[in-house]
């Protein structure tokens, strides 16, 4: 039985065939049939063919000559009308066949044909139940294996030689213009210890991989101990046909965006085609291992972003738990630097009097290196990344200092051992403030993503330092204002003395004059003195007013604490200011309840309390009334003071409690005042324990209200809250 290849047809099955012309058949393989002959005749007729005598036509032909056929009979196997083979049966007599004889043959070449077509459905079943099989795997250890390559590109090169029936697979990466072995798979020792000592390939242009640069398309060498790169000894082409004996292979490009990222080769170890579908399928594993690639790209990304975040933000966190520790700021800010950009040694350097520089925080050095660096003088300079940093003013990458003919501090560079260094400066306002240093005992430079990041680091401690720089001036300008303000109090407290003996003696005299002691005055000079007695406790109130505030900045008022009762409080306020209210025609209520348990606080500062709040409803108030009222709650006096006059505004309200504030409005200036009261009324009610505060609106009137325990054990101390 023969099968046929396009023109040619190959031996497949005998039975009683002589060893002679079966032999023959063997080492001939696949070839043409003799022209004439019964093979032919079929390959051109698709019909039967049915010679009588081989012998008497054909004598020369191999069957008549080496099998002794003389009868003989070729049927063709046909497939809707296209050859697939034929049977060819002789005798080694003259005996033709009967027509019943070649319509059985003919019967079993049809069947024969079904039989071929099952197999052939078969084996295409099989291959691709293989192929979806092999790319379940791949996708399988993609999937399982986020972000590690190795397990993807062996799980790629395993697939890729069962199913195209190789021997051994390769996958080359493509970087800087250069090929680098990444996986093997199957590859005979002999050629496996020589490619992983040198796994770099730089291709010339003999070299058949040089092609694919190029043209970046599928590359089938039928036969590479043919090609040019062989025949000229290129050395990597010469390797891997003698010691791995390649004959046959095929390099599929992988590529990313039609950019080349690396190559799948598959070898045959004999000369053997590859098919479309093998072509196909290794073209989808190149597309799932760039897959793979840029997956594990992503991944390394995000971690790399992850751990930079997580990096800053222990940082941020360092910065905002130990604001003003410089120290602790910085070798934080260092250790992160250091571990995160893969470095083994980090430090910042300060500058210091004449241009030089002195470590302030460090990690990853020895004592003997720490010793040695604290004894080297870093100065602006190429003699260390310190100094080049600080000259340029900008981020300086050392490859190798070990090499560098510039750099001086070798008794650190021995001790260290480090070979690659990055400096980057901290600057502030155009200002050189710092360096930051990074350095690796190998040779392996700091990645773009690295340097920005130790410039991120830079920026933290830039701001670290700042932060630390102004917390000292506020302290400084904290200790200056709080001496101004002890001066100031202390003045004030001397002054409201000196002040306050000879208006007492003015007021003194001026009683006595008014009682008649120097002779009966005059009904206009009564007047006068009763006006001269008036504005002078006015100006003796402002005097005490100032010398109450200046002895609380001072911490210097002290509570008298005894038992007091709101009744008499209230009732000696109501006699006090009565007369002020029916001057102007005011109704003035008292509504304190005679259940109202006995307190205890400085009763004579809550009377100077009520007066202060009474006396400035009646000034502010034009008509209508004025009302205090008092009750107890849960352990505590509630005390306020309701008016009915013009009100004040949100804005006013919130400054009325501070030194020297008015509401401001055409009424208060008429009105005068040194917006003191309140001030001191405010802290006398907070050292009792209690708050104060005012509700109002413009024309509705003010409501001024505190509260405070009924009992105060002991004074509140206002500085320490």
């Amino acid at each position: 039985m023969f099968l046929c290849e396009g023109n040619n047809v190959r031996l497949v099955a005998t039975v009683g065939v002589p060893t002679a012309l079966v032999e023959f058949d063997k080492r001939r393989g696949t070839f043409q049939p003799s022209p004439g002959g019964g093979l032919d005749q079929v390959m051109h007729t698709k019909q039967v063919v049915h010679i009588a005598d081989l012998t008497s036509e054909h004598a020369s032909y191999p069957p008549a000559r080496l099998g002794g056929a003389r009868s003989y009979i070729a049927v063709p196997m046909l497939r809707e009308g296209e050859l697939v083979g034929a049977i060819a049966i002789y005798r080694q007599e003259v005996r033709p066949f009967t027509d019943r004889q070649i319509a059985l043959v003919t019967n079993f070449a049809a069947q024969a044909v079904i039989a071929i077509e099952n197999a052939r459905l078969l084996k295409e079943l099989r291959e691709t139940l293989e192929q979806q099989t092999a790319t379940a795997d791949v996708l399988g250890v993609i999937s399982s294996s986020p972000g590690e390559l190795e397990p993807v590109f062996q799980t790629v090169l395993e697939n890729a030689t069962h199913i195209c029936g190789a021997n051994f697979a390769n996958l080359l990466l493509y970087e800087n213009g250069a090929f680098r072995r990444a996986a093997l798979f199957g590859a005979p020792p002999a050629w496996q210890e020589g490619a992983f000592r040198d796994p770099v390939i730089r291709p010339n242009e003999i070299n058949p991989i040089f092609r694919i640069i190029k043209n970046k398309e599928v590359l089938i060498i039928p036969d590479l101990a043919a090609e040019q790169a062989y025949l000229e000894r290129d050395p990597a082409v010469v390797a891997v046909v003698e010691k791995a004996g390649a004959r046959s292979i095929i390099a599929v490009p992988m590529l990313r965006e039609d950019e080349l990222v690396g190559l799948i080769i598959v070898f045959h170890q004999e000369i053997r085609r590859f098919t479309d579908k093998q072509i196909s399928l290794l073209q989808n594993f190149a597309a799932q291992a760039v897959i793979a690639i840029e997956n594990a790209r992503l991944l390394n990304e995000l971690r790399e972003s992850l751990q930079q975040q997580t990096a800053t933000a222990d940082v941020l966190k360092v910065i905002s738990r130990s604001t003003f520790d410089l120290k602790t700021v910085l070798n934080t800010l260092v250790e992160s630097a250091t571990r995160v950009c893969e470095a083994d040694m980090g430090i910042i350097s300060r500058p210091v009097e004449g241009g030089i520089y002195r470590i302030e925080a460090s990690h990853g050095l020895s004592p003997a290196l720490a010793e040695a660096m604290a004894s080297a003088t870093l100065k602006i300079g190429k003699g260390s990344v310190t100094g080049r940093t600080a000259l340029a003013k900008a981020p300086v990458h050392i490859l190798d200092a070990q090499a560098d003919p510039d750099y001086e501090l070798h008794k650190a560079l021995k001790i260290g051992d480090w070979h690659t260094m990055l400096g980057v400066p901290l600057i502030r306002e155009g200002n050189l403030i710092g360096v930051f240093g990074l350095s690796r005992k190998t040779i392996r430079a700091f990645t773009d993503k690295q340097v920005e990041l130790v410039t991120t680091f830079a920026d933290q401690a830039v701001i670290a330092i700042e932060n630390v720089r102004l917390f000292d001036e506020i302290q400084d300008k904290s200790r200056q204002l709080e001496e101004a303000s002890q001066h100031k109090s202390q003045f004030l407290a001397n002054m409201s003395h000196e002040l306050r003996t000879p208006l007492n003696a003015i007021l003194g005299y001026t009683e006595l004059m008014a009682d008649g002691a120097y002779g009966e005055p005059s009904d206009k000079m009564h007047g006068i003195l009763k006006r001269l007695e008036a504005n002078g406790k006015h100006l003796l109130g402002l005097i005490n007013d100032v010398l109450d505030l200046s002895k609380i900045e001072a911490g210097q008022l002290v509570l008298e604490l005894s038992d007091y009762s709101v009744q008499d409080i209230a009732q000696t306020v109501r006699s006090t200011l009565e007369p002020l209210a029916s001057d102007k025609k005011l109704a003035f209520k008292v509504e304190v309840p005679i259940e109202l348990p006995p307190g205890r606080g400085d009763g004579r500062r809550l009377t100077q309390v009520l007066i202060n709040l009474v006396g400035n409803a009646i000034k502010f108030t034009d008509a209508g009334e004025v009302a205090i009222k008092a009750k107890a709650n849960n352990d505590s006096f509630y005390v306020s003071v309701r008016d009915t006059g013009p009100g004040i505004s949100a804005a006013d309200q919130t400054r009325l409690f501070q030194e020297f504030q008015q509401a401001d409005n055409a009424i208060t200036r008429k009105k005068g005042g040194t917006g003191l009261g309140l001030a001191i009324s405010k802290r006398i009610i907070e050292m009792h324990g209690g708050k104060i505060w005012v509700e109002s609106q413009l024309g509705q009137g003010s409501t001024f209200a505190f509260t405070l325990p009924v009992v105060v054990e002991q004074q509140v101390n206002l500085e320490s809250k």
